[in-house]
């Protein structure tokens, strides 16, 4: 079975055709859309105006001002200057000299609260219930951040060492801090090679996009030039020992093999574009600053996926439509954190049990195994949902009364209005994301190229537009 999923469509377009590349302009358009080709042309008469939400992250340490409660009154700490990654924690003549020994006294609040970098010692106490990633900070309690910040490397920046450095008390005993660093091993140091032309946003863990050109020289996008987006260090597992558990409300218990879901379920391919949840976040950085990576809009790619349907899956674990007090499918992946918690997520069962859907855990991409970076062995695919919630190395499934408690589901990936900043955001007022706008980009040229006109005066503008599950329409007065 194979369909052609409608997410991703390619345009050519003339240069009146303004910045949005999904209508109807003066040019020409190409839409695929379920094995069947629809070409059309004509005059726009309407323009199509978008409206971005900002999507807030939460995966670094801090920000530029975080709300920070001394005393019980609550203060913003201004980042005067940032600090460069070279001279964070470095030793300071005018504090005193702290053992490992002494550190490891203040591992409580009644304590406080005090942690090491390279030769720093900071009492973080008072900053603990404002750490954007929730109480992941207490692991680094009365120890040192460096283990931790290996894992979560988005937090080697110079912001972030800047407000480290207004927590900073003392200096860490300078034999004591060089131990730290020689038993201390890369968890990022078995990663797989990866295209030299994709662009790292960062590169522990490694995230990177292909430059905007090469995303519209086919509709379907090579495997090592997909953007990938790993939150953790990727996974290294064995397809022979491999096993996915399918556990929950409505179902029976059980274990699939690799070898289980190659055969024991119908090959379904499904081809479909996925989403970076911060795709173009630079974008929106140059509005108002907001946190996460800085992608560009490269971060989508659109495959042909094959694998088993969810559906299929699910009903042979012996789930029936329906279900009472069934209300999302969770998704974990074996990629794990210091913690040994789970990358998760989760998505509404209406979509995990609707045929028409088409999610599937693929493991295909363009008719080829998945490299590591996109999931191998096994990956949810959900057409028409953000890319958060296709979670790669899947590892378990669990059908549940209420969605993922992963920290990417509850704290992360959602979406806000522009008037919210960081001293007023709730995330528990903000649903997690799971479909995404109507969005465009122009490809090529790209910004700052010098290009050529023809005697008529127009130019051959290249670029993409998805869009999530809807039903397609023509409107031929309003274009």
């Amino acid at each position: 079975m194979a369909n052609v999923y409608p997410v991703f469509r390619r345009c050519l377009l003339h240069h009146r055709t303004q910045a949005y590349l999904g209508a109807v302009g003066h040019g020409y358009c190409r839409e695929f859309k379920h094995d069947s080709t629809h070409q059309t042309e004509g005059n726009g008469q309407k323009r199509r105006y978008l409206m971005y939400t900002a999507v807030i992250t939460t995966t670094t340490l801090a920000s530029i001002c975080i709300n920070h409660y001394v005393e019980g009154r609550k203060k913003c700490l201004q980042i005067e200057s940032p600090v460069e990654t070279e001279h964070a924690g470095q030793y300071k003549k005018s504090l005193p000299v702290y053992t490992l020994e002494d550190v490891a006294e203040h591992a409580t609040k009644n304590d406080r609260i005090w942690v090491t970098y390279g030769q720093g010692v900071y009492d973080i106490t008072d900053f603990v219930e404002e750490h954007p990633g929730g109480d992941k900070i207490l692991m680094a309690a009365g120890g040192s951040l460096e283990p931790f910040w290996l894992l979560y490397a988005v937090h080697k920046n110079p912001h972030v060492f800047a407000l480290l450095e207004q927590f900073r008390i003392g200096n860490l005993k300078e034999d004591e801090s060089s131990d730290i660093l020689s038993n201390m091993e890369d968890p990022y140091e078995l990663e797989p090679r990866r295209h030299p032309a994709l662009k790292p946003a960062s590169v522990k863990p490694f995230n990177a996009e292909p430059p905007l050109q090469l995303l519209v020289d086919s509709f379907i996008t090579p495997s090592d030039l997909f953007y990938v987006r790993n939150h953790l260090p990727v996974p290294e597992v064995d397809p022979e020992t491999y096993s996915l558990e399918i556990t929950g409300v409505g179902v029976k218990t059980i274990f699939l093999s690799l070898h289980d879901i190659k055969t024991k379920f119908p090959k379904y391919t499904v081809t479909a574009a996925v989403q970076c949840a911060g795709n173009r976040r630079s974008e929106m950085s140059e509005v108002k600053p907001v946190k996460g990576l800085s992608w560009g809009p490269a971060a989508i790619g659109n495959a042909t996926w094959s694998g088993a349907r969810l559906y299929d899956v699910l009903k042979a674990a012996g789930l029936e439509e329906d279900h009472p007090g069934v209300e999302h499918v969770q998704f974990e992946g074996l990629d794990t954190d210091a913690a040994n918690l789970p990358y998760g997520a989760s998505i509404p069962i209406e979509k995990a049990m609707n045929r028409k859907a088409e999610v599937i855990l693929a493991y295909e991409i363009n008719g080829e195994p998945l490299p590591r970076d996109h999931g191998y062995p096994i990956r949810v695919i959900a057409p028409g949902i953000v890319g958060a919630r296709s979670v790669k190395w899947l590892g378990r499934i669990v059908v549940s009364e209420e969605e993922s408690t992963s920290h990417w589901q509850r704290n992360d990936y959602k979406g806000f209005s522009p008037s919210v900043d960081w001293d007023t955001v709730d995330f528990t007022k903000s649903p997690a994301i799971q479909e995404l706008p109507v969005t465009s980009a122009i490809c090529d040229p790209v910004q700052g190229d010098t290009v050529t006109l023809t005697p008529e005066g127009k130019m051959v503008v290249r670029g993409e537009s998805t869009y999530g599950i809807v039903l397609p329409f023509l409107d031929w007065d309003a274009g």
